[in-house]
């Protein structure tokens, strides 16, 4: 289907705007709600921080942005609405808005925008890169995708971008293959060939998992310095709320597919509503912790995709649990401070004293 560009929008306008986006996998045993409805904006120059436990629905969202779901999948209803450059290579081109669920995922206009526009950072780099390729043929192979430039001009693009994110002797580096790098430098080469097209919006899905702590923090602090340089906008996908805590301007807090809660993350840290936030954060290691104590856990576990609970999904472990409310419908997002919403039925039926009463008691 062809899609018609939107009126030019205001530059007050999000970047990204995903609406009420649903994606279920359709498979021989079940139905899965992957997605359940989650709607969150991400603006110029902003991060976006998605965090909550595995399974619950973060990577298939930005599968869904992208377009590149598995076979089993489908988005159902909802929509990804995108502030798009004409001319992606010029920063002062005229937009458009597209509305990327309405693009077929292997259109012509969608392989442009991938990397171009939306560019991403995978959880395994390892498995990003061809072992039987030179990691610089990979991204000059991206850079002529989206750029009119000979191979000798993209070969340089590679190694100024090489040099950008830290990678030494990038003239040597670009001739290695994948599998001869190190973890810190693979991670640091995905990095740059997330970057090498400047895209305007960069999705990072868990990108310090496989590395050391070291390590982890010179890619943290790099990430946060290129979105400063660069004034990317960067969607952070993580299940560490300490990352979230130093990457984030806001965070969108998932669980089975539905966002639990989301606001400014100095809001959601100092302020938490949603009783799963809480428990959350009560879960970090603080500096203040007393030693030889346990950390509070969640009860229970993440319920089984295809035993998905009815209501409420995080009812079944939920110590503000009401009987016939949680357990029969599905909350809905509701306005608990200035850009600040949570789901759950505490601000719906009995106020919202309920769960700072909680907060107090746990």
């Amino acid at each position: 289907m062809q899609n018609q560009p939107l009126p030019v929008p205001d530059r007050q306008e999000p970047l990204l705007r995903v609406k009420d986006l649903k994606a279920y996998f359709f498979m021989d045993e079940g139905t899965v709600k992957a997605m359940d409805g989650v709607s969150f904006d991400v603006f110029p120059g902003q991060v976006v921080g998605i965090v909550g436990e595995s399974g619950c629905g973060k990577s298939v969202t930005m599968k869904a942005i992208l377009q590149i779901l598995e076979p089993s999948a489908k988005i159902v209803s909802g929509s990804v609405t995108l502030r798009n450059r004409v001319d992606s290579q010029n920063p002062n081109s005229p937009e458009e808005t597209l509305e990327l669920t309405h693009l077929h995922p292997n259109s012509k206009k969608m392989r442009k925008l991938r990397g171009a526009e939306i560019a991403l950072i995978p959880q395994e780099p390892m498995a990003a890169f061809s072992p039987v390729h030179t990691v610089g043929d990979q991204i000059i192979e991206t850079i002529r995708l989206h750029q009119d430039v000979s191979k000798k001009q993209a070969r340089q693009i590679a190694i100024d971008v090489f040099r950008s994110v830290g990678i030494s002797m990038p003239e040597q580096r670009i001739d290695s293959y994948s599998w001869e790098l190190s973890g810190g430098l693979r991670q640091r080469a995905i990095i740059a060939m997330a970057l090498s097209c400047n895209p305007r919006l960069l999705i990072a899905d868990e990108p310090t998992t496989a590395i050391d702590v070291t390590t982890q923090a010179q890619i943290l602090k790099l990430l946060r310095s290129l979105q400063e340089e660069r004034q990317t906008s960067i969607i952070f996908i993580t299940h560490d709320l300490g990352v979230i805590a130093q990457m984030a301007d806001e965070v969108v807090v998932m669980y089975l597919g539905m966002v639990m809660e989301k606001g400014p993350v100095s809001e959601i840290f100092s302020n938490a509503q949603h009783p799963y936030t809480q428990a959350l954060l009560r879960s970090i290691p603080s500096v203040q912790s007393a030693p030889r104590i346990k950390l509070p856990t969640i009860a229970g576990s993440i319920a089984h995709p295809f035993n998905r609970p009815a209501g409420c999904p995080f009812h079944p472990r939920c110590t503000h649990f009401m009987r016939g409310v949680c357990n029969v419908s599905q909350p809905k997002l509701t306005q608990v401070a200035k850009n600040h919403f949570a789901s759950c039925f505490l601000f719906q039926t009995a106020g919202e004293s309920l769960v700072k009463s909680g907060t107090e008691q746990n």
